[in-house]
């Protein structure tokens, strides 16, 4: 018989408290090729995902599969260096699980990072995107089948999944380090393939602004746990089908590596004032 959730996590949580000292109070997701944050941190350890129980293992590119711990502006910090996704064959639950760990570590904000493509037309290659809502287009949850009542409620609200004090606070920043952010909602779509012309169009006409293959899994979870959230997106090509040209994912950890200064400086001025 399967063990339940919640043993799951106390498995890994005693594998990692058997490494780790400090509890940390803010977890941090990193997107594809978004790891330059990892060095504004004083690290105190880093866990491999292969060696923690029950923790799937990253096949992504620029996706390093490892837990690093250290802080941030004084603050303590988890980072996911490496995240899940569906394409990959992985369930929505399995993608969420590092979240779940992370919440009974301690933490109690959670910042999230993708690449995405930009649908909205006013937007350029390297623009961030600050999330302020979701369409989850990925034809599952990470909360589906039986309820964990110690993890979250049964029906938890997603009226308003990204934190507005946040959100705000995400925009002080930006203005202050002349951070050239925008604000949108973020569809995410099962992949790996990108999307066709008509799907674009299709995506644009829901609302979305920019398009991706992760995030609400991770942020449902979230606030299905009572964490705080804020997420952003790097616009790393753009997906208007008028001018639509072909992309390789070379290409987009290109736009990710000269971009991703502007997100570290942006998440490290946001920890800097929580």
């Amino acid at each position: 018989m399967a063990a339940s959730v919640t043993q799951q996590l106390h498995d890994t949580l005693n594998a990692i408290r058997g490494q780790v000292s400090s509890a940390p109070t803010v977890g941090i997701i990193l997107g594809t090729g978004l790891t330059k944050l990892l060095g504004e941190i004083k690290q105190t350890a880093a866990i491999s995902y292969a060696s923690l129980p029950h923790l799937p293992t990253s096949t992504a590119p620029g996706h390093h599969g490892r837990l690093v711990f250290g802080a941030v502006a004084g603050k303590t910090v988890v980072i996911m260096d490496g995240r899940f996704h569906l394409y990959e064959g992985y369930s929505a639950q399995e993608i969420v699980y590092p979240v779940r760990v992370m919440k009974a570590l301690g933490i109690q904000t959670l910042l999230v990072s993708n690449v995405a493509g930009g649908l909205n037309p006013a937007f350029h290659i390297g623009d961030l995107m600050l999330i302020d809502d979701h369409i989850n287009l990925l034809g599952t949850s990470p909360l589906i089948g039986p309820n964990a009542d110690e993890l979250g409620p049964r029906f938890p609200d997603m009226s308003q999944p990204y934190d507005a004090q946040l959100l705000t606070l995400a925009q002080q920043v930006a203005a202050q380090e002349r951070l050239p952010v925008r604000r949108g909602v973020y569809v995410a779509m099962p992949g790996p393939q990108l999307e066709t012309k008509a799907e674009y169009r299709w995506l644009r006409s829901t609302g979305a602004d920019a398009v991706g293959m992760s995030t609400v899994p991770e942020v449902i979870a979230a606030v299905h746990g009572g964490l705080r959230v804020m997420a952003v997106s790097l616009i790393s090509d753009l997906c208007i089908p008028e001018t639509l040209k072909p992309v390789a994912i070379e290409e987009i950890l290109a736009v990710a590596d000269r971009a991703e200064p502007l997100l570290t400086k942006l998440f490290v001025g946001v920890i800097t004032q929580l």
